[in-house]
């Protein structure tokens, strides 16, 4: 059985805007025992979990040099990342080199024929 406790703990800190990092340090801090933890945080997992969510531990001077970015192209932080993510997962090979095309995926949906 999972520690009761624990489980409050972890739902009360998330609700309060806490990172599940910063919740895990406070009951190492507290003397828990791992599996414990470990336990308390699978117990709380959001039963809907989507696929193709992505967590991102990003430094303050790169999230300054994001937000003028997106800030530059129209974005919110979360567009330009999602943006910069899905650019570089695209071939820039498939772009002929006569084809002056600023996004590759425009290139896809082009009508031009290619060999």
């Amino acid at each position: 059985m999972t520690n009761k406790i624990l489980i409050k703990f972890v739902n009360e800190g998330r609700k309060k805007g806490f990172s599940d990092l910063l919740l895990r340090e406070e009951m190492i801090k507290k003397k828990y025992p791992e599996t414990e933890i470990k336990k308390a945080f699978i117990e709380t997992q959001p039963k809907s979990i989507f696929k193709n969510q992505v967590s991102l531990f990003l430094s303050e001077d790169i999230i300054k040099i994001l937000q003028k970015r997106a800030e530059k192209n129209m974005f919110t932080l979360s567009e330009q990342i999602e943006d910069i993510l899905r650019r570089s997962c695209i071939r820039k090979k498939t772009i002929p080199k006569h084809e002056k095309i600023d996004d590759t995926l425009l290139s896809y949906f082009s009508r031009v024929k290619r060999r």
